[in-house]
């Protein structure tokens, strides 16, 4: 099992810490000596997480607080909070996400459900806690993938799936759209002058609510294919498929752009593993980057 460097004096945020691979990383971050802010949409889920954590690790240091990344106001709240405090935030763990809803959904601010909460959520946040980012000495932000950006593109002609959407598509184009602003965050932080370091990982094939909690949403339920894939294609649990995000979370091995990943690409120890192409298109992170900033109306400070 990785051992997650000492994390002492360190404040971390955990989105979708509630369970899965986000709790696994809440949970080694904390043991590890991290103040950890578990940031989940329902609080009372967020609670129970926290008390499995302290049954871990009694003397954790571990914080629950609301977040919807599927709607705008909630991001916006959540970093005003963070930032009222003005406590320097040493890492934001970008985890949170929902995978291949049957039917094309809209949230409250009319984004497609998918990118709203695998990209447009996290970008928000992002930006939004930049200021207390960059106030840490040496801040991170590792941001989770998956390996279905790979095959993926990002569709700026439909980017939120209005006149053709395909589950499996539109969560493939989110991770991408991940991929695009972990680097772009990358190429900001050395222009800039930044000591912060943009990093990513992706879980491999993971066991986690995330398999189903999607396709059964709106009275949904996962295809023949998927249900098969399930049981057949080799699959580690959350302890395995939270430590690349660990790994790029907190070791000092991790490089600014790194991207990690098991090393059988669905399952193994953690790696540095290829980005995809399309992943290092410059023009295409600007783009993405630009048209989540009017989307989102978050934008850098000067």
């Amino acid at each position: 099992m990785y051992q997650v460097p000492d994390q002492q004096g360190k404040l971390a945020v955990v989105t979708g810490a509630n369970s899965g691979t986000g709790k696994e990383t809440a949970k080694r971050l904390a043991g590890a000596g991290a103040d950890v802010v578990l940031a989940v949409r329902t609080v009372d889920k967020g609670e129970q997480a926290k008390a499995e954590i302290l049954a871990a690790h009694p003397t954790a240091r571990v914080e629950v607080r609301r977040l919807d990344l599927a709607d705008q106001s909630s991001v916006r709240a959540f970093a005003d909070s963070l930032a009222a405090e003005g406590r320097p935030l040493d890492l934001l763990v970008n985890n949170a996400g929902v995978m291949n809803v049957p039917a094309r959904t809209e949230t409250v601010d009319g984004f497609e459900l998918q990118l709203a909460s695998n990209f447009l959520g996290p970008f928000a946040l992002t930006v939004r806690l930049l200021p207390l980012l960059l106030a840490a000495p040496a801040p991170r932000v590792a941001t989770m993938s998956s390996g279905t950006a790979n095959r993926a593109r990002i569709d700026f002609d439909d980017l939120q799936s209005v006149r053709r959407y395909s589950p499996t598509r539109a969560y493939a184009q989110s991770k991408l759209a991940d991929l695009l602003m972990m680097t772009h965050l990358t190429d900001l932080a050395a222009e800039r002058g930044w000591s912060l370091l943009s990093t990513g990982a992706h879980p491999g094939y993971t066991r986690t609510n995330l398999m189903t909690s999607g396709p059964n949403l709106n009275g949904g339920r996962p295809g023949l294919i998927e249900s098969l894939a399930y049981k057949i294609v080799p699959s580690q649990g959350p302890e395995q498929g939270a430590e690349p995000l660990l790994y790029a979370a907190a070791d000092p091995g991790a490089t600014s752009g790194g991207y990690y990943g098991p090393r059988w690409a669905l399952v193994g120890p953690t790696k540095a593993v290829p980005l995809p192409r399309s992943a290092r298109d410059t023009a295409a992170a600007a783009r993405l980057w630009a048209e989540a900033e009017r989307l989102t109306t978050a934008s850098i400070p000067e």
